[in-house]
């Protein structure tokens, strides 16, 4: 035990007494009970001893390298092509097995803090939401849902951002799908299909087994199918396009806009949008400005037949009854523009709303 009277705390490593009782000097820092470093005056902590020499950074460096762990100092994993620290003595970082293990059975992600558990299984700070088991993030004190972490940036919008972008993933944060990065609606990539977005993987390779899944359950495609079947004995329904940009023969490309499914017929663009839980998620600005957008590229006549397949308080009919309701109303729309009956430039039919 320290060699201070009454204190029952272990020695410091080689020596007499406890980091509190210790002989030496002690940091400056008002409260702080650690030992200062070198001639500083503080400890590490609060910037004693030498400096990480990358610029701008005021964290401490590791042992004779000149950087902090953030900037490449110290032990570093030992798993080939690893840049990140060593935990510990485990010659390895989190991600690759180091520092202390979740003691849940099985389980091989590093345990937070003192708690013996992973975010999963309950470790780490958690949300004060009453009756909420999600980890809260940072300091906040909330999880994601609760609003903790990082808020996107777009005005009046209450989703979390995504890393570093100052996003969420509807107004464009998180990693986007590099084959639709530059358009105005560009997707978000998925690491189960190499970065990609589900859609963009499945058009540049339709041959990967993976391809063959994609959206096999999806209320979009339960309406393309439908259309689909219906053209095999209704030649009106042939030539629909299915959820790929718009292009004309006008058209300067800048904006890139899909469309779930589309026929131009005459001089009409005759479009059908899948709008799952009538996309009450969506800004109504920026549906706005995407109708906009669709008339720069085709500046002819527009209808839209917005069509909801989920179940609300009002329509409780199931997506087989409502998809037949849908065809109806298609017939009606195409017997209208080939009668030339459609005189507005935009008209916008909502479906089970």
């Amino acid at each position: 035990m320290c060699k201070k009277d009454g204190c029952t705390n272990p020695p410091i490593p080689r020596g007499k007494y406890c980091n509190i009782h210790r002989t030496g000097k002690m940091c400056n820092e008002l409260g702080c009970t650690s030992s200062a470093r070198g001639n500083t005056g503080r400890c590490k902590s609060h910037g004693g001893g030498a400096r990480c020499n990358e610029l701008g950074c005021t964290s401490s460096a590791r042992g004779n390298t000149g950087r902090c762990k953030s900037h490449g100092g110290g032990a570093r994993c030992n798993e080939l092509g690893c840049p990140s620290s060593a935990r510990g003595n485990t010659g390895r970082c989190i991600v690759h097995g180091g520092g202390v293990r979740c003691n849940e059975l099985g389980c091989p992600s590093s345990a937070q803090g003192n708690t013996g558990r992973c975010v999963t299984h309950g470790g780490g700070a958690r949300c004060n939401e009453l009756e909420c088991p999600s980890s809260a993030i940072g300091n906040t004190g909330r999880c994601v849902t609760h609003g903790g972490g990082a808020r996107c940036n777009e005005l009046e919008c209450p989703s979390s951002a995504i890393g570093n972008t100052g996003r969420c993933k509807s107004h464009g944060g998180g990693a986007r799908c590099p084959n639709c990065i530059d358009w105005i609606d560009s997707r978000s990539g998925s690491s189960k299909y190499d970065d990609y977005c589900a859609t963009c993987f499945k058009r540049l390779f339709p041959e990967d087994p993976r391809s063959t899944i994609i959206y096999s359950h999806t209320k979009e495609i339960q309406v393309r199918n439908a259309v689909i079947k219906e053209s095999l004995t209704n030649p009106l329904f042939e030539g629909f396009v299915h959820d790929r940009p718009l292009y004309t023969s006008n058209c300067d490309c800048t904006h890139r806009r899909r469309v779930d499914h589309r026929k131009l017929i005459g001089n009409t663009m005759l479009a059908t949008e899948t709008d799952e839980n009538c996309h009450t998620g969506y800004d109504e600005q920026d549906e706005k400005i995407r109708y906009d957008d669709l008339y720069m590229i085709h500046s002819g006549k527009w209808i839209f037949i917005r069509f909801n397949p989920d179940i609300t308080r009002t329509q409780k009919s199931d997506i087989e009854d409502r998809i037949v309701v849908l065809l109806e109303v298609i017939q009606k729309q195409i017997d209208r523009i080939e009668n030339e009956e459609n005189e507005d430039l935009l008209e916008i039919i909502k479906l089970f709303y």
